[in-house]
């Protein structure tokens, strides 16, 4: 009996899901025509493509065997998801510098191999790319320091 490769039955499954969600979000944009592409063109283009390929993952993880999949570690999902939340309670009222450094530094917490003076460093250039980026090039309206 062939062991089932989970992980690549649950990714594939997961790309079937979202690609399912993609088309009902989108089933009442217009899709038009390669030469004449409405809003729901790329979408639905993308998702079907997105299908198929989880298709081809959950295949294939039923013909090959596969490991088990490994328990999840905290950490790393703490980190992450504490990154996003500090990124979004501070964008608004300390501006895209500081949320961006504040950001980065806190999404290395993630990882024990992570150095803080490399991990510094690399806010630093984060956030200048950052306001480089949205806010002189792209010329987006957000503040870049605290407003007081």
């Amino acid at each position: 009996m062939t062991r089932i490769n989970w992980p690549d039955l649950l990714f594939g499954l997961f790309l079937c899901v979202v690609a399912a969600v993609v088309l009902v979000a989108t089933r009442k944009l217009s899709f038009g025509s390669p030469a004449d592409m409405g809003p729901g063109f790329m979408p639905r283009v993308l998702s079907i493509g997105a299908a198929g390929f989880g298709l081809v993952f959950a295949l294939r993880s039923l013909a090959i065997g596969g490991e088990g999949v490994e328990v999840p570690k905290l950490r790393p999902i703490l980190g992450i998801l504490a990154a996003v939340a500090v990124f979004a309670l501070l964008a608004a009222k300390a501006g895209l510098a500081i949320a961006a450094f504040a950001t980065v530094v806190v999404a290395g917490l993630a990882s024990r191999e992570t150095r803080l003076r490399e991990t510094v460093v690399f806010a630093v250039g984060l956030s200048a790319a950052a306001v480089i980026l949205f806010v002189l090039l792209l010329d987006l309206p957000v503040p870049v320091w605290p407003r007081f």
